[in-house]
């Protein structure tokens, strides 16, 4: 039996992989990839890599084996049919008869177009008989402390959220609920809503990016339209800002403002605050 992970290389992927070989042996992992170039370092630690791309299903043909478990990371193709690259991992995976079936979805309330594309793949596994787990992962606090070098550069945090209130948590957060998912017992056919222990708005995150950073930041609310196309002049597709930007019109009605317990029972800890995420950018 095996653990596999697909998008082992990704930003979730890759704390994934680590993770478990904290908890077991590498030669029981296999971390799927697209570019195996990008996994050497996995496979000198003893990690199986196998080469497999949501978009080739002839490809997912031999990666898992009955009694494996499987953590479907969701792509991040908007363009390419979403839905129909995690059919081919699924279809996959239920022709092999894997013992565990676990998915990265959204939040499930979140209404923003963001979540259509996991409802679906959602409905897809629940429907397919396959035992499954659903990981309802919440906003990431690096969607906004990877990119503060504008925020610091023009003194300003500029969303579309209004005052709005979001309860995020950090990528290693999450992926120590997929872990403690993958190597634990009693998960079969559940669906744990994923978030932070803490709920914050944008004002107060201006003012700890401004506390720490010793510049004057100031939160700057602009209408979805205006986020839009802020988006689009950074270099962003238009699709694709514009599923952002409806992101922060459902943080402004509240939708991910809630803090469950799930992630922190799961992990065991409490969830990362952003103020330690912020202390993390500004090092880098």
């Amino acid at each position: 039996m095996s653990i596999v992970v697909t998008g082992a290389t990704g930003h979730l992927g890759r704390h994934v992989v680590e993770g478990l070989l904290e908890r077991v042996p590498a030669d029981r992992i296999t971390a799927v990839v697209r570019d195996p170039e990008k996994a050497a370092d996995l496979a000198a630690r003893g990690v199986r890599i196998v080469v497999a791309d949501y978009n080739a299903p002839e490809t997912f043909d031999t990666v898992f084996a009955a009694g494996d478990k499987v953590l479907l990371i969701s792509g991040n193709e908007f363009d390419k049919g979403r839905v129909r690259q995690h059919q081919v991992v699924l279809d996959a995976a239920l022709a092999a008869g894997v013992a565990l079936f676990a998915y990265t979805s959204a939040p499930g309330s979140l209404t923003a177009a963001l979540a259509d594309d996991h409802r679906d793949t959602e409905r897809a596994i629940t429907g397919s008989g396959i035992t499954y787990t659903l990981l309802r992962n919440g906003w990431y606090n690096e969607n906004y402390t990877e990119n503060l070098a504008p925020v610091l550069a023009h003194g300003a945090v500029t969303q579309a959220a209004g005052e709005g209130r979001i309860a995020p948590a950090a990528r290693a957060d999450y992926a120590a609920a997929a872990v403690a998912v993958l190597t634990g017992e009693g998960h079969e056919n559940r669906t744990y809503e994923l978030n932070g222990d803490t709920a914050w708005g944008f004002a107060e995150y201006a003012a700890e990016i401004a506390e720490q950073s010793g510049k004057e930041i100031a939160y700057h609310p602009v209408s979805v339209e205006t986020f839009t196309g802020i988006l689009t002049g950074a270099g962003l597709p238009g699709p694709l800002a514009a599923i952002i930007a409806g992101v922060d019109a459902s943080i402004e009605k509240g939708e991910l403002a809630a803090t469950g317990r799930d992630l922190s029972r799961l992990t065991g800890r409490p969830t990362t605050p952003i103020a330690e995420s912020i202390a993390l950018a500004l090092k880098g």
